[in-house]
C-alpha cells in the first residue's frame, strides 16, 4: 500500500471518527485469527478502527506495523488503544482526495 498523503489521512480520519471498533486485540496478543479478522474486516470496510487490550505504546506501535505489513494498508492513526487502518477495495466505496 502506498503512503497517504496528508489531506488523504485527515479525510479518514474524519471518517473513522463516527466508526466503532471492529477488531479486538485481547490478552493474546496480534495472533494469526486477529490478523485475519483484520484482512476481512479490511475486505469488508476498507477502513476500520481496532482495539488493543495493552497499556503499552510501544507494543501497539509495533502492533500496527505488524497489521499494516500484513495485511497490506496504510495506518491512519493510533490513538491511545485504539489504531486505525485503511485498505482500498477492488472496487473502492471511499474516494479519497488527491
Amino acid at each position: 500500500m502506498k503512503s497517504l498523503t496528508p489531506a488523504q489521512r485527515q479525510y479518514l480520519k474524519g471518517l473513522a471518527h463516527s466508526r466503532q471498533p471492529v477488531v479486538m486485540i485481547g490478552n493474546q496478543g496480534l495472533t494469526a485469527a486477529v490478523l485475519k479478522e483484520v484482512d476481512l474486516a479490511l475486505s469488508a470496510h476498507e477502513l476500520i478502527k481496532i482495539k488493543a487490550a495493552t497499556d503499552e505504546p510501544d507494543t501497539r506501535r509495533a502492533w500496527m506495523e505488524e497489521i499494516c505489513a500484513t495485511s497490506n494498508a496504510a495506518p491512519v492513526q493510533q490513538i491511545g488503544k485504539v489504531l486505525v487502518v485503511y485498505r482500498p477495495a477492488a472496487k473502492p466505496v471511499i474516494a479519497l482526495p488527491d
